[in-house]
């Protein structure tokens, strides 16, 4: 009797432990799941990148010819598995989103996500832009790619609005995904106001606004926060702000495209910070 309550105990506790083996096995490939990104600039930008994990690459003979052109010195298909297919084969991937793969298709991984509270512990005079209700891939794509260009040290996006898998957004971002912090957050009310208890000014952009956004001195820690495409800011979100600002542009125009409004403030920012 003992003996068979010996070995059912062993057997229940083995099943036990490979079943949690299993569980955890599902769990990360669950965390690592991958994603296809299509265009030129996403794709060879992705591949330059030594955190992205690159898993496979579709490529039309001409594509393979220009990454080799592009990157001469450095072989970026090195131990990748590559696929040459033709350019109709490869319209498969993006046919359903309007957009063109130029040749260029890719499966790839997340990065892991970018904390927060970590990032701005040992950084100074820190600019972030945040986006509350902006949901449009179009235009978050294009905001990346300014930030990234102008040197915006971040983009903080409600988890729930931020289209991570997107194949418009990462064209658009034209591989400034790869150059770019992108901050995930729950609730953007509560982000906020943690940033404000760090020491940053909150900047709020409203074309109803009566003082211009070129007028500030932009020192230390900021935070630049934009609207939704067509309702602007939340009224709630709006008490979590130090101050409203506006871009100045003729009066009979009503307002400006999100992502040309944050291209322009970042130009000028930046531009500021390297004159001081």
């Amino acid at each position: 009797m003992r003996f068979i309550y010996f070995y059912c105990t062993n057997a229940i506790r083995e099943i036990k432990e490979n079943s949690l083996i299993n569980t955890t096995k599902s769990t990360i490939i669950m965390n690592k799941s991958s994603f296809f990104i299509v265009g030129k600039h996403a794709v060879i930008e992705a591949l330059k990148n030594p955190k992205r994990k690159v898993l496979k690459v579709f490529l039309t003979e001409e594509s393979k010819k220009n990454i080799h052109r592009q990157s001469s010195r450095k072989n970026l298909l090195k131990d990748l598995k590559i696929y040459y297919k033709t350019r109709r084969e490869l319209d498969k991937y993006c046919s359903k989103d309007g957009i063109t793969h130029q040749g260029y298709v890719a499966e790839i991984e997340h990065f892991e996500k970018n904390n927060l509270k970590e990032f701005i512990k040992s950084k100074k005079n820190l600019t972030i832009a945040c986006l509350d209700e902006v949901t449009d891939p179009r235009n978050i794509g294009s905001l990346i790619r300014s930030a990234a260009s102008f040197e915006i040290d971040g983009v903080i996006i409600k988890e729930r609005h931020y289209p991570s898998e997107s194949k418009l957004m990462y064209k658009s971002a034209s591989g400034c995904m790869e150059h770019i912090n992108i901050f995930e957050v729950s609730n953007i009310n509560t982000t906020l106001k943690f940033l404000r208890e760090k020491n940053f000014w909150i900047y709020g952009f409203e074309a109803k606004s009566d003082k211009r956004f070129n007028d500030i001195k932009w020192q230390g820690n900021n935070i630049l926060l934009f609207g939704s495409e067509g309702f602007g800011m939340k009224e709630h979100t709006k008490k979590y702000t130090d101050f409203s600002v506006k871009i100045d542009i003729n009066n009979k125009i009503e307002s400006l495209n999100i992502s040309n409004s944050a291209a322009i403030v970042f130009h000028h920012i930046n531009q500021y910070k390297n004159k001081t």
